[in-house]
């Protein structure tokens, strides 16, 4: 008996929500061998047909959808159900939901995430200026930064800046060797923006810059993946945030979307002592 499971995940979007709630999904679940059949921008009842007579001829189908349109998406349910086919909409309770809640009807819009509204533009802006001010460029600038990140090399800012930026916050980061490399105009009014220090484990820190160090052929450089010296930095770090009162982040176990979570907690509670 094949137990594989066929997993249709049927959007009249891009498919980018259902495939990071299925990965949510199938985390909580263990040894379960799945095949995945996606289908983006599905917006008639002949392209549901078309898919769900493909899912009736495989066993263990399983169908997640993400549909607004209530029609079509009451259509893709009753036709499952009369094909027998495991059917789950990720949506349209929470649409349902949310509407009573707000008293507003929804617009049920395909991709209205991507609308080009007032917010979409927000992130473009905020993308572009992280961008530009990444790795300590344009600190003339820092002033108009949401957020300000410092930290000793490979402790995740740029990711974590870029991560960020996409949620439309306007963010630069800094290279922290020693206070000196502060810049002056920071170290003047610590307190401009949300400054937030990264830092990790020294050991954790030499592997990762040994490994930097490998993918790139570079062996000239020892101080670099000294742990020595690797703790060193990390104190004198530590010491530099615990001088300006900046909050410390630890990175070393964190992935780079826990560390965003965190960030957003330090800088809400910033704005609302600015």
């Amino acid at each position: 008996m094949n137990n594989t499971y066929q997993i249709y995940l049927i959007s009249d979007s891009t498919g980018e929500t259902l495939d990071r709630i299925f990965i949510a999904i199938k985390a909580q679940f263990k040894n379960i061998d799945y095949k995945i059949h996606t289908y983006s921008f599905t917006r008639t009842e002949n392209q549901i047909f078309k898919i769900l007579s493909e899912a009736e001829k495989n066993s263990n189908s399983i169908i997640l959808y993400s549909i607004v349109d209530s029609n079509l998406a009451k259509f893709l349910a009753n036709t499952s159900e009369d094909k027998k086919i495991p059917c789950f909409g990720v949506l349209g309770d929470l649409i349902l939901s949310f509407s009573k809640l707000l008293n507003q009807k929804a617009s049920h819009q395909p991709s209205g995430q991507y609308a080009l509204n007032e917010e979409y533009y927000k992130k473009i802006a905020a993308i572009q200026f992280t961008m530009n001010h990444d790795d300590g460029n344009l600190v003339k600038e820092l002033n108009k930064s949401d957020i300000i990140l410092l930290g000793v090399s490979r402790t995740s800012k740029t990711p974590t800046s870029i991560y960020l930026a996409n949620k439309g916050f306007k963010t630069s980061n800094i290279p922290l060797v020693d206070e000196n490399s502060i810049p002056k105009s920071l170290k003047d009014n610590p307190n401009m923006a949300c400054v937030i220090g990264l830092n990790t484990e020294p050991e954790r820190l030499a592997d990762i810059r040994k490994n930097r160090m490998n993918s790139i052929k570079e062996s000239e450089n020892k101080n670099y993946t000294n742990l020595e010296n690797i703790k060193k930095e990390v104190d004198r770090a530590k010491n530099t945030f615990r001088k300006y009162k900046w909050p410390v982040i630890d990175v070393t176990r964190k992935s780079v979307e826990e560390t965003v979570a965190s960030i957003i907690k330090i800088y809400e509670i910033y704005k609302k002592n600015d």
